[in-house]
This record gives C-alpha cells, structure tokens and sequence, in this order.
C-alpha cells in the first residue's frame, strides 16, 4: 500500500531430527540448521523489518554446559548482522582448527548456536520499544532444563489487562503489562505447575531426584500446558515455543487469524509463517506442506516425534484477509491467484468509469505489491476486450479488409509505469508547509506517455487506510501529467473499523472511511446520534467483552458504499488539481469471491471473530470522541 502500516511478525522454528553428524556427512557443514533458517527468514523480510532474533537450544548437554544461545538486533539489516554474528565463532574455529571445526560434537561443546532446535523471529515493531529487548524470542530462565522457556510468536491480544490480573491473582509479580510477557508468564507458570505435578509422582514412585528430572523431560505433557495457558486468549496468533530439554510447539489460534505452515520429513521439522520460504529453503513441492489448523498445535516432542494437536475448540475460521492483499509475499501460488482476481473483480466498475473508452486510458500500479493486483485489472480489461473484438468481427459479417480487421485486433490496455517511488526523503525541515512539500516529492512520475486534457489515468493500490499519502503526494503528481480524469482503484474494502489481531490500526481517526462516514452525518445534522452512540459505547465498558456489541456500525448504516466512496474522493481531492477524480474500492463480496481462503474480514466488516474485537472498536470510537490519540488495546 502506499500508506505503510505497520503488520504481523514473522517465525521460522527448526528441529534437526538427526544427529548434528548426520548433517555434516550428508550436506558438509554441521551448520545446515543455521544455514537453513537465515534463508527461511530471510525469505520473510517482508514480516518483520525492525528488529529479529534466534534463538537455539542444544540437546543432550552435560552439567556445566551452556545450552540455550540468544541473539537479537535491530540494526537496519537485521538478519545479516545476526547471522554474522553467530558465524563469526565457527569461522574463527574453522581457521584455527579445521578438523575440530568439522566435528559437530566439538562445536556443540564449544561453540555458540550449535543446536539441534532453532527458532528465528521478525518483527515488527506494532507497540512497544524498538530495542534489542524488545525483539523476540524472550526467554524464562531455570535451573531446571524443563522449566526453561523460549517463546517467539506472530500475535496480538485483546484482553491483556485481563490475563494480567489473573497472574497477579495466583500470586505472581508480572515485569510489564504486555501481550508477550503475559504469554510467556501464562506458559510459564503452567509449565511450572506440569514439572511441579511429574516431580511428585515420580518422587512418590520411589524414583531419585537426579533421575526425575529426565523422567519429567520424557512425560511432560505439552498439550496440557498449551490447553491450560491458552484457555483465555483472546486475539490473533502463530506462537512458537521451545523447553530446555528440546520439546517445541507451534501452536495457532482458533480462528486461524494469523498464518502457519508446516513439513516434516525424516531428517527436519519446519514450521514458517509464509509456506514459499519452506518451499525455497528445501526445495519441496507444494504439496508436502501443511497449514497448521486453526485451535492446534504442532508438537515436537524431544525423542523426535512430531504431532499436529487439537487445543482449542476450532472456530470460525477467519483467516486475515490482509495477507493475500497486501502482507504475504506474491509468490506463494495461492496467494498470488488470489491477488491477481482480486484485480479483476475491479474491472467492471474501472470500465464504468473510463465509460469504457480503453483507446484514451492508462492503467498503471502502486506501489509494488500492488502489481499482481494491477496484472489482475490488465486481464479482466483483455478479457473485455477480446469479447469486443469478436462483436465487432461478427457484426461485419467478413467484410473486413486488412487493415480494418488489423486495427479491430490492436486494441489492447495502455499499460505504463507512471507513479514512481523514490528513496525515503528524510529532511531537518520543520515548518509544516516546507515539511508537506518535502514529503509530496516521495513519489515521483514518468512523463510523456499521458495525452494531456485526453487521457484518463487508472492508478490501482493494495488499500486506502488514512488516504494521506495519496493527497499530500500521489494524486497531485499525477495530476501534474495532465490526465482528463484521475482513478484511483484500491484492490481492498473500505477499511472502516480498527484492527487488534496484529496489524497497527486501532485508531479510529487513521480511517479515511469513518471521516468520511462521520462527515456525512454532520452534513446531515446528525451531530446527537454520534453523541447518542458515544453514550452507549461507554455505557457497555463495564461489561463483559463477551456482551459488548460494536456500536460503530451504526456510523456506516446510515449511506451506500458508493455514497461513502464519493466523500472519499472529496475529501482526499487535494485543493487545485484540474483533472476529476474518482476513487474505487473493492467491494466486501468481491473480496470473498476473490479470496476464499481468507474470510477474516472485520476491518472492512466489523464482523470480529473474537468478542475482544468488539470491545476494542467501541475504545476506539471513545477514544476518537474524546480526542485521545491512544491505542485502543
């Protein structure tokens, strides 16, 4: 989008199933793992620019023997200074013994990251610091290995506060109020409470307390710490965990809001949040990847056994729709297909507004993610097309000369790059005019392809969500080209209502489509009915989220969704452009049709899938109506 918002993080989890030998004797270097997912998080990028961290745990050390390795950054290359990082020891060991160098055995005892178990996080930095600290995996440190914690994950919480207080309730004295230390003490204590459980019935079967510790380490029932932590979860996530002694789990939520995807073969487990990253790290076939399901987990246990397990009663499965339009990379197959119809399902409504004059119109994208959607909109136009062609062949019933039937069949889309991004301007300038100059030169444009008062120009971008770039920069560039008419075309719904799954919108006044919405009430004068939905808001803040119905829908109820579009295209019209503008978005049920399997929908919708998500838009409209600039979870 030409607007960044700020997403969902990014997991890459790795378990060697064969000695680190194995690895050495097959492939050359006992450093197949870490080669392994530097390339599954790199092939991720996209996930997680501000920050990343691995972290690896190594199997089977003695007392004594350091065997849980961390190493985190956020340094504008993030996963290269990482992964220097961690090779620099084994390129300095290499130099000074190079047979040593070669043996797994030795680099285990000796050198960092060695270990069977690894887990790579990218993230983004939605709340919160952008420290080194502040970036994923953290860990829950113990004497004993099955008390130690690793934990990384691509989510959001709705109801902090609340799973708060109920570990303040059993006693505990939480470091922070946030999602991710609120996870981790919930896994934590209910992995305390499981080793606390097998300690006392081993120690009542007679058995040592040296040897219980392995006992637990064989019998810790990883399902029941998931089951139990979870039971109160509200929100969106992919959550990835490792134990000391080598059990790892991935497990999603019930609503299958954020993505997973899985292989497993005799020598490897895998887990990623994009499934392409699998395919192009081990060269496998699509097929032999399986995505996680919603309300599991996929558990690999120390000895090697690996099991998809049922944890949470499966729901409605809404997976986040903003993946195939904007945050997955393009190249898996489904998402492509996906982004491609999602772009031509526009295509009606863009020949409407051209009225169909193809011959006088330019269809261009932006940004680039916007370009599968963009090939989409150029299809459904051939598509037109080539059913004109036959109409037009038809109906001259073979009385066509050459040159007639040569011109009939050269119709085709007038297709060209024309918004340009250009490096990020950054600038010491700190008057406001002087600064919004400054920032509409972040897009430029190529010149000499529009035919000036004749041409229409079709620009088609991933989604709209506060509309400010596109006035500041975008539309007055293009108009500068001179086109008769400017259409922007987003390949998103009218983004109305805040997200809490993950994604940075929880904002109210971030949505050009509630301006827009709350400017049309005022012009109708219905400044008390908002007053009079602020007053049921708050009136259902004591409730249980469970009970809370979204007010905010009742802002849209009122207008048509081309009503809303119209103000849209007022209000972001920049004062002194000559050339008409019209702004098209997406419809709802054009996006279902398009993309099947992601139905999440509640940003366009206010349909959440969790009872959080409503009480989560009703802080926002509160937050809006009192002029508080806060988040709203």
């Amino acid at each position: 989008m030409s607007e960044q918002i700020k997403h969902e993080c990014g997991i890459a989890l790795i378990r060697l199933l064969k000695p680190l030998g194995y690895y050495n004797e097959k492939y050359g270097t006992p450093l197949y793992g870490i080669n392994k997912l530097c390339l599954l998080m790199d092939k991720q990028p996209n996930r997680g620019p501000d920050g990343a961290g691995v972290a690896s745990i190594k199997l089977d050390t003695q007392p004594g023997t350091a065997y849980i390795n961390r190493c985190r950054s956020t340094s504008g290359r993030a996963i290269q200074d990482i992964f220097s990082k961690i090779n620099a020891p084994f390129r300095a060991a290499y130099k000074r013994k190079p047979n040593l160098a070669a043996d797994p055995e030795w680099l285990k005892k000796n050198i960092e990251f060695a270990g069977e178990l690894l887990l790579g996080h990218l993230r983004y930095a939605t709340y919160g610091g952008n420290s080194a600290n502040n970036c994923h995996p953290f860990l829950r440190q113990n004497n004993w290995k099955t008390k130690n914690l690793v934990v990384a994950g691509n989510f959001n919480l709705t109801n902090v506060d609340e799973l708060f207080n109920q570990l303040v309730e059993i006693g505990q004295h939480p470091r922070e109020m946030t999602d991710t230390v609120t996870v981790m003490e919930k896994i934590g204590h209910f992995l305390d409470v499981e080793n606390e459980r097998l300690f006392r019935q081993f120690k009542s079967q007679g058995h040592k307390k040296a040897g219980i510790s392995e006992l637990i380490a064989q019998n810790l029932d990883v399902t029941r710490i998931l089951k139990d932590s979870s039971k109160k979860w509200d929100g969106g996530y992919t959550m990835a965990g490792m134990f000391g002694h080598g059990d790892a789990f991935v497990l999603r939520d019930p609503n299958g809001i954020r993505p997973a995807f899985y292989y497993v073969d005799d020598e490897i487990a895998v887990v990623t949040s994009e499934r392409p990253a699998i395919q192009t790290a081990f060269n496998v076939s699509i097929e032999k990847i399986k995505e996680l399901s919603p309300g599991h987990a996929l558990i690999i246990r120390k000895n090697g056994d690996v099991a998809e397990q049922k944890i949470i009663k499966h729901g409605v499965k809404k997976s986040c729709s903003f993946e195939p339009i904007y945050f997955s990379r393009g190249s898996d197959a489904s998402i492509y297909q996906e982004r491609k119809s999602l772009g031509r399902s526009l295509t009606d409504r863009v020949l409407k507004s051209v009225d169909y004059d193809i011959q006088h119109t330019v269809f261009s994208y932006i940004p680039n993610t916007a370009e599968v959607a963009f090939l989409g909109l150029v299809d459904g136009v051939n598509n037109y097309l080539n059913e004109l062609k036959i109409k037009k062949i038809r109906k001259a019933n073979g009385k066509l000369n050459d040159e007639q039937l040569k011109q009939i069949l050269s119709l085709k889309p007038r297709v060209e790059k024309i918004p340009i991004k250009d490096a990020k301007l950054r600038t010491f300038i700190t008057t406001d005019n002087a600064r919004d100059e400054m920032v509409a030169h972040v897009y430029d444009t190529t010149y000499g392809v529009i035919k000036s008062g004749i041409d229409n120009l079709v620009v088609i971008d991933d989604s709209i969500v506060r509309g400010t770039t596109l006035k500041q920069s975008i539309i007055r560039i293009l108009d500068r080209l001179n086109p008769k008419k400017i259409i922007i075309v987003s390949s998103a719904p009218q983004i109305r209502y805040p997200d809490c799954y993950g994604i940075n919108m929880s904002k109210m006044s971030e949505f050009i489509a509630f301006e827009a919405a709350i400017a049309l009430l005022k012009e109708s004068y219905k400044e008390n009915f908002i007053e009079d939905l602020y007053e049921r808001a708050k009136a259902q803040e004591a409730l249980p989220k469970e009970k809370i119905k979204n007010i905010v829908k009742e802002i849209y109820a009122p207008f048509t969704y081309e009503q809303i579009s119209e103000k849209i295209s007022q209000l972001l019209r920049p004062k002194a452009i000559g050339a008409e503008l019209e702004i098209i978005f997406q419809s709802v049920e054009g996006l279902h049709k398009s993309c099947p399997d992601h139905k999440g929908d509640w940003y366009f919708t206010g349909n959440y899938p969790t009872p959080g998500g409503n009480k989560v838009v009703n802080r926002s409209f509160i937050n809006f109506m009192e002029g508080k600039n806060i988040r709203a979870y």
